[in-house]
């Protein structure tokens, strides 16, 4: 178990001993997180805390918790750079409730238009949000994009300016997405980039436990979300029979 528990802080070395632990379970079912954390600290694999950024005190706006899957969508850009220094802009979109990424495009550059684009691609598998969360970058308050907001009727909140944390879902992703993937890897070109991009956020909803929603991954929490309102529907409690 120890050689295991080694291998996986190897491979994923922002993970702490909670989450080396969710991806041993399936592996070793009876094992007790008390257990992974001696042999975890025995290996002298303790992550290095990050020296927190001082940050001048403010009004913080409270984000409204969604109560659902689709409810709303939260998006914001990720800026990175090939070997040879071209830049690359990484469109990162997610679900407020499920912690789903929904997308991440990445090209050398992303307007209003290829947006909506990406957008109306994921909402073929998923169905469209009823809102989405961006701050005031000129791809979200373009003619295209706000033209799309109103065709399918979908809210469009609008953070304040120099207040990234009332867009703290996608904040909170974002800085996953760049220690997890984009500072472990060096980009040769646009295709690697895609490609390795696209593994890390397969991984990311499917295998990689998520704290808030029970340590299970994103996909398997919505489906059981799904699945729980799916039957609701199929099911009407008395009160809605009368």
């Amino acid at each position: 178990m120890k050689a295991k528990i080694v291998e996986i802080a190897h491979v994923r070395r922002r993970f702490g001993y909670r989450r080396v632990h969710d991806l041993l379970r399936p592996e070793f079912p009876g094992v007790n997180h008390k257990r992974v954390y001696r042999l975890y600290s025995d290996a002298n694999l303790a992550v290095r805390k990050r020296a927190k950024v001082k940050r001048p005190i403010g009004e913080r706006t409270p984000l409204n918790a969604a109560t659902k899957v689709n409810e709303v969508w939260s998006m914001d850009f990720v800026s990175d750079s090939l070997a040879n220094g071209r830049r690359l802009k990484c469109l990162t979109v997610a679900d407020d409730y499920s912690h789903e990424c929904v997308d991440i495009a990445v090209d050398y550059g992303i307007s209003g238009l290829y947006v909506t684009r990406l957008l109306d691609q994921a909402a073929r598998f998923r169905g469209y949000p009823a809102a989405v969360r961006t701050d005031n970058g000129p791809e979200f308050t373009s003619r295209a994009f706000i033209a799309w907001t109103q065709e399918h009727g979908i809210k469009h909140i609008l953070i304040e300016p120099g207040r990234p944390m009332q867009n703290g879902y996608i904040e909170s992703f974002n800085g996953k997405f760049r220690d997890e993937c984009l500072n472990e890897h060096w980009f040769q070109s646009l295709h690697q980039a895609r490609t390795e991009i696209a593994s890390w956020r397969r991984d990311y909803n499917e295998v990689r436990p998520h704290s808030s929603i029970g340590r299970i991954p994103p996909a398997r929490f919505a489906e059981q979300h799904r699945r729980h309102a799916g039957d609701a529907a199929r099911h009407p409690t008395p009160t809605e029979i009368h």
